[in-house]
């Protein structure tokens, strides 16, 4: 799996433009799914079953990024955030473009050399002189430029936040040979600045039951977050986070789910961001909604952190809970 997570990582594709990595995700489904097609919104929706309960899985493709928006008389480019970029991140970043050009992040002269400038004191030095020679015009979007890199058990990249969401889908409609159920496994577009996509396929799709397959942010560096996931003790179940409360008869089934395959698993409460379950949730009347998050190192900066072994398990989880027919208690 480690080959497909760096391929996709490797992908550049900020929130709103998500045609690259749509198109690699299609080439590896396509052969594993009974139905694939692409929505308004540019979601990839895979269907695989007829019958048995409606069940929307949905991963997020899109990832943070930069947008240009305004090129000086020098030739440096201003830009605005794509999604959660935190500036303490940015300083001396690389960035590559959509059109291929490729950028330092700047900044403007700092009064205390220890503060973390906002992102409106900084700029993408592309090595232009003036606009004329400078690649990149206003509109023009990018993302980090990180080398994946294998530690063994873990690696590290950027856009591990959602790619290995990404990776988890792919290998449960890989694994998932037959289900008595309806499954439609969505890759979604846009929810790194809102869960668009994911509201728009679940409208569409009206599903009975709504998970979300992401990232969340781990709780096992020194003096971190007090939360209670950590790398390598398995998948995650979501409760609640802050744009959701999962429904209990859903963390009741993949609880349930996870024991009785022998499959480790924490229990999520996180205080900070949300998944494309939010949205799920109040599609049309309301969609029962839970979220299964895999759990990451360093969420929304350019090399993230995960454990091969949660994804392992993440894929033996979310097919063991589509595989057979299903029953909320």
């Amino acid at each position: 799996m480690k080959k497909l997570l760096q391929k996709l990582t490797d992908t550049f594709s900020p929130s709103g433009y998500e045609d690259a990595i749509r198109d690699l995700i299609r080439a590896e489904i396509k052969p594993l799914a009974d139905e694939v097609r692409v929505d308004a919104l540019g979601n990839l929706i895979a269907r695989k079953g007829r019958g048995g309960k409606r069940v929307m899985i949905a991963a997020h493709m899109d990832e943070i990024g930069l947008i240009v928006s305004h090129v000086d008389e020098r030739g440096f480019a201003r830009f605005a955030p794509i999604g959660g970029v935190f500036g303490r991140y940015l300083l001396g970043g690389r960035v590559r473009f959509l059109n291929g050009a490729q950028g330092l992040i700047g900044y403007d002269r700092l009064e205390h050399v220890t503060e973390i400038p906002s992102a409106d004191k900084m700029f993408i030095d592309i090595g232009a002189t003036s606009p004329k020679d400078c690649p990149v015009e206003i509109g023009d979007v990018a993302a980090f430029e990180r080398p994946f890199l294998d530690l063994g058990q873990r690696v590290i990249a950027k856009s591990l936040d959602n790619r290995t969401g990404v990776l988890v889908a792919i290998e449960t409609l890989r694994a998932l040979k037959s289900t008595p159920n309806e499954v439609y496994v969505v890759f979604t577009t846009q929810e790194e600045i809102g869960s668009r996509g994911a509201g728009a396929a679940a409208f569409g799709l009206d599903p009975e039951i709504g998970i979300a397959v992401d990232v969340t942010p781990s709780g096992d560096t020194p003096d971190s977050f007090k939360l209670e996931v950590a790398l390598g003790k398995g998948p995650a179940i979501k409760i609640s986070d802050v744009g959701m409360i999962a429904d209990p008869r859903v963390v009741s089934w993949m609880t349930r789910v996870a024991e009785k395959a022998h499959i480790p698993y924490q229990r999520e409460v996180l205080t900070i961001g949300s998944t494309d379950a939010r949205s799920i949730q109040t599609s049309r009347s309301g969609v029962l909604s839970g979220a299964l998050s895999i759990p990451v190192r360093y969420v929304h900066s350019p090399s993230e952190m995960v454990d091969m072994n949660d994804v392992q398990n993440s894929v033996k989880l979310l097919t063991a809970l589509l595989k057979s027919n299903i029953e909320l208690g």
